[in-house]
């Protein structure tokens, strides 16, 4: 087996799935019939580490005599019964063993460290059922207790989803990563670098791109560019990426050039292909695309004009083959079914849109291409692509990856999958907009959508005004209500230290998500802290925004975070445990009577939001909304329908009676003979079947064709109006 293209993803991004980079990478190079093999190193490795003779080799490996934490000298002392058991719990978070769930949740199966006083109330969690669950939590324990005795007494810079993050974030200098690459390799270095030797050794590439979109994804990657450098030099070794494309775009410093010959930015397949060229030979550098070098020394950016990207519907299926797709791990951390989606199941990762067809929130980097230039794909090619990667993959799950999936083109998809009878699971990124009525998620539920994440930001009108979100705290409640009764989950990605964000707001905004998660109509989120960053809004113009950068210093590797000083806000670090504990409450549905004082060890003021005010906000009806151009939709089976006579009064006149089966119930309307034909015939017309899809217009000139009379009397009468619940949809 040779390639001349090998491309890597580097320790470690996620252990249930696969990172899509490469897999976009690989199926557009597929388009242009070149060959090349992709790797996960990150699982790779971590299968390497956690099984039998993974384990016996790292506890030969400690140091007995240094001074160890209680912690680490149980699970020393312990290291027969994780060396006995490690090969089935990894078997078992594969999902090859599921009968061993039974042994696991025993709780005398496995050993116990310091993780395992952790655990949440289980019985509350997973019930007197879900065994599985329940299991894949506890083992999920077990891995991260080994975690923690890796970090403590072999690699500190060792995590399962964050190796070395603090060497691999924003910092000016490249002096730190650079002095730990001169170092001895640690311990998962050895193990990554012997996974890379007989990789290199059997493809024998011609180019090695690494794909880096984290932090924690850099350092892993400098020392497999170093190890290449040094034993394949005639190899060119390319780096791009997420971390890359934000952090990377002023780069000077020559010292990275000693583990990558090119570094690229933006989307990766135009300057592959030309990557691809130069070492076949048939371009000079001069002609590459968004890519640095090092020429004479010094750091050159060349951008060749003469050649544009590629429209999204020509860059081809993503290829998720050569991967180690039946070995990924399952994992359940937090349990909360919302939250545990991110770690648990292997999802095909896909993109409806490039870029953001919003584009205007004021903390994000919406000057790079990748927020800036949107362009959706089709419904039609987004289901093919879909239909491809499941008969590759055997694997129904989607995650769409998008900045935020546009409301229209999720319409548009959930109707082609209805019309293409695809059983599939999938859920999404979001802005929680008006757009989401309760029929479009009612819709989105039919196709198989499970959850959505969308950002609720700092939950303060002003402020989200300020950030130009484009919504408000009132209309996100509605639009979760809407999620929640069509049973999509909803995590919301929240914000707190945003410029001139004062401790009133903190705390406002503490309310406005207790008040959610107590309705109901919140299941998951996480708070992060405001960082600054040299591409957004907020960085490039911070005066607007009352703030100052602390620094113009432009170093010569990352920018991208900027040290900032707020002078109108609150003491922003300090409410940051406060938010994460009340929310970890809240996600396990406990402790919303807490006063929000006590989540804090310091003096915060009152709440002035209202007790009832996300109450009041999703029990306040949507007007209808209902216009010509509404599309209507028809999602269930044909009713069956009969003629009977109703009398009343000595008076006998003829009905047709309608009745619709839907999966748990049924429902009967009446309504008059020659409307009730013509509503049955409609009906069918309505059917995603068909390719056609009718307007609210169209279905009014239909009726009044039939000499039918009063319209909007027939259809917005109850026995219309409960149809909803059957699939009648107003779009």
């Amino acid at each position: 087996m040779s390639a001349p293209v090998y491309l890597i993803t580097p320790p470690f991004t996620q252990l249930n799935t696969p990172y899509p980079a490469t897999a976009y990478l690989k199926g557009f190079l597929n388009t242009k019939s070149i060959p090349s093999f992709q790797s996960d190193l990150g699982i790779e490795v971590t299968l390497t580490l956690f099984c039998k003779q993974g384990l016996l080799k790292l506890f030969s490996q400690l140091n007995m005599d240094s001074e160890l934490s209680e912690n680490a000298k149980r699970i020393i002392a312990l290291q027969e019964d994780y060396i006995q058991t490690i090969d089935d719990v990894v078997a078992f978070l594969q999902g090859k063993n599921p009968t061993m769930a039974h042994l696991i949740a025993k709780r005398n199966f496995l050993p116990e460290a310091s993780r395992f006083a952790q655990l949440d109330d289980l019985n509350w969690a997973f019930g007197s059922m879900g065994i599985q669950d329940r299991a894949k939590h506890l083992a999920t324990m077990y891995l991260e207790d080994l975690s923690d005795l890796i970090m403590e007494c072999v690699d500190p810079h060792f995590g399962f989803s964050r190796y070395a993050e603090k060497l691999g974030r924003s910092a000016n200098s490249f002096d730190e990563l650079y002095s730990a690459l001169q170092s001895e390799c640690t311990y998962i270095d050895n193990i990554l670098l012997d996974i890379l030797a007989a990789r290199m050794k059997t493809l024998q590439p011609l180019l090695v791109a690494i794909s880096v979109p984290f932090p924690g994804n850099l350092y892993t990657s400098l020392r497999c560019g170093q190890w290449i450098k040094k034993h394949y030099p005639n190899v060119k070794v390319a780096m791009g990426g997420g971390f890359a494309n934000t952090e990377l775009r002023s780069l000077s410093d020559v010292r990275v050039f000693e583990f990558f010959d090119f570094i690229t930015l933006d989307d990766g397949e135009t300057p592959i292909e030309h990557l691809v060229q130069y070492v076949e030979g048939k371009i000079t550098t001069e002609e590459l695309k968004r890519t640095f070098l090092l020429k004479d020394d010094k750091v050159v950016y060349i951008d060749n004009p003469s050649c544009g990207d590629y429209k999204q519907a020509k860059v081809g299926t993503p290829d998720y083959s050569d991967f180690l797709l039946d070995q990924y791990i399952s994992a359940i951390e937090v349990v909360n079914p919302m939250h545990s989606l991110w770690s648990d199941g292997r999802w095909n990762k896909l993109t409806m849109a490039h870029g953001c067809y919003w584009g205007k929130c004021t903390f994000c980097d919406i000057s790079l291409n990748y927020i800036k230039l949107y362009e959706p794909i089709t419904a039609q090619l987004l289901c093919d692509r879909m239909e491809e990667i499941i008969a590759q993959t055997g694997q129904t799950g989607f995650h769409f990856v998008d900045e935020a999936a546009p409301p229209a083109l999720m319409r548009a998809l959930a109707l082609e999958i209805i019309r293409r009878r695809l059983t599939v699971s999938w859920w999404a990124n979001i802005r929680f907009e008006k757009s989401f009525t309760r029929d479009l998620c009612l819709l989105l539920k039919a196709s198989g959508c499970i959850a959505v994440s969308g950002g609720l930001e700092v939950a303060s009108d002003r402020l989200l005004q300020l950030i130009q979100k484009g919504i408000t705290v009132a209309q996100v409640a509605r639009v979760n209500r809407n999620f929640t009764n069509a049973g999509i989950m909803v995590h919301a990605y929240l914000m707190y230290g945003f410029p001139t964000q004062t401790a009133q707001e903190t705390i406002d905004s503490l309310e406005m998500v207790r008040q959610m998660f107590q309705a109901g109509v919140l299941q998951s989120a996480f708070w992060h802290q405001f960082t600054m960053t040299a591409h957004s809004p907020v960085g490039l113009e911070p005066a607007k925004f009352s703030v100052r950068k602390q620094t113009e210093t432009i170093g010569a590797f990352a920018n991208n975070d900027i040290v900032h000083i707020d002078e109108t806000g609150a003491d922003h670090e300090a409410f940051s445990f406060g938010l994460k504990k009340s929310l970890f409450n809240y996600m396990h549905a406990t402790c919303f009577d807490y006063p929000l004082q006590k989540w804090f060890d310091f003096k915060v003021p009152k709440t002035t939001v209202a007790p009832d005010y996300i109450t009041k906000a999703i029990e306040e009806d949507e007007l209808a909304t209902s216009k010509p151009q509404t599309k209507i939709v028809w999602l269930g089976k044909a009713p069956t329908i009969e003629t009977i006579v109703k009398t009343k009064k000595g008076n006998q006149w003829e009905m047709a009676s309608l009745t619709f089966q839907g999966k748990q119930d049924t429902l009967n309307i009446k309504v008059g003979v020659q409307e009730g034909k013509w509503f049955a015939q409609m009906l069918q017309q309505l059917s995603p079947a068909n390719i056609k899809t009718y307007t609210l217009q169209e279905v009014k000139e239909s009726y009044e064709a039939a000499g039918l009379e009063d319209f909007e009397l027939f259809w917005d009468n109850k026995p219309i109006n409960t149809l909803y619940r059957y699939g009648l949809l107003s779009l």
